[in-house]
């Protein structure tokens, strides 16, 4: 006579370890992202914000091109006698007003992160450090470049002509980025310090106005007081328009771009570390 035997099944929970990596599907830790791979990944999720949030655009399409046609036909004829003559002087300066603008926006994202959460969540995650800032940054970069394009393409429209050719164009807005690039790191500063992006845009605009208003951008700064022409030479902004000038009209002096590379970099050396450091510390 047999008898059937029957298994009695195992009732023991499993272990701890062991429901995580069922969990997870794999008892292989993935690995862990580069530098460079994690920077392109925020910088990405810079730009798919525009995707879920279309108003971000407003600030790189309308905003060039209320300030092309406002300056050129409300000064223009003040100025310089007509709005073309104008134009071929002004377009490289409200390039740079333009795009040196839109950098404090990157002040706000990152506040506006904090404000929601989401720094600090990120933050938490097992990436290289400053990859949040600068992808942000590179995300931001971008968009300069698209409120550049859009400038060059409204003022070509209305009649400017660049005297130094396309060659010229590339050079000058790859200058006016990389300025603006170091810029943000300051701005970045202000997104991490300040409680609200109300307040950093508050801050932001009261350094941006004289920079860019007292400036070589809409005037020459023959025209202006000595008192007044002492800050306007000096001014950063004015270093930069001037470059970006000479680029564009084909009578570009290497000092002028040489200057404003070495400006950049001693921006970024002073204030990127700082960002970082507030960054780190940052509960």
């Amino acid at each position: 006579m047999s008898t059937d035997q029957q298994t009695v099944p195992d009732r023991t929970p499993p272990s701890l370890d062991a429901r995580v990596v069922a969990a997870l599907g794999s008892a292989q830790r993935p690995p862990r992202a580069s530098a460079l791979v994690s920077s392109l990944t925020f910088g990405w999720r810079a730009l798919l914000k525009i995707k879920h949030v279309p108003e971000q655009l407003f600030d790189v399409t309308m905003f060039p091109i209320m300030f092309t046609l406002m300056f050129t036909f409300v000064f223009g004829g003040a100025v310089s006698g007509s709005p073309g003559e104008y134009l071929q002087y002004a377009l490289p300066g409200i390039l740079v007003q333009t795009v040196v603008f839109i950098t404090m926006y990157t002040a706000m994202t990152i506040n506006t992160d904090i404000e929601k959460g989401v720094f600090d969540r990120i933050r938490s995650l097992p990436v290289w450090r400053p990859s949040l800032l600068v992808g942000a940054l590179l995300g931001d970069t971008l968009r300069y470049l698209m409120a550049s394009s859009i400038v060059l393409l409204v003022g070509t429209a209305i009649g400017y002509r660049a005297p130094g050719g396309l060659g010229g164009v590339v050079l000058a807005v790859a200058l006016l980025l990389v300025f603006c690039f170091s810029l943000s790191w300051l701005w970045l500063i202000l997104g991490l310090k300040l409680r609200t992006p109300n307040a950093v845009m508050g801050v932001a605009m009261m350094v941006l106005f004289p920079l860019t208003f007292v400036s070589s951008v809409f005037a020459p700064p023959e025209t202006m007081p000595g008192w007044l022409q002492a800050f306007v030479d000096v001014n950063p902004v004015t270093l930069l328009v001037e470059a970006a000038r000479g680029l564009m009209n084909g009578d570009s002096r290497p000092g002028d771009v040489l200057v404003v590379v070495v400006l950049a970099v001693v921006v970024t050396g002073v204030f990127a570390p700082i960002a970082m450091r507030i960054y780190n510390r940052k509960s």
